[in-house]
């Protein structure tokens, strides 16, 4: 029974944390976009890249 005495604001506290901790991470912004960065994997573009010289040359008209 003791123990209750000690574990309640203990408790108490760690969701106190937890609710300030919230609250503070959703005014910053944290989670403002929640399906962008799910989305963005679905629609990478998995073409290499070109690099300088071949870019250069598909640029160029041909003589």
């Amino acid at each position: 029974m003791e123990a209750l005495y000690l574990l309640i604001p203990v408790s108490l506290l760690i969701t106190a944390l937890a609710v300030w901790v919230f609250l503070r991470m959703s005014g910053s912004g944290q989670f403002d976009d929640m399906d962008g960065p799910a989305h963005s994997i679905l629609l990478d573009d998995d073409s290499p890249v070109p690099r300088n010289d071949q870019r250069d040359a598909c640029s160029r008209p041909q003589d």
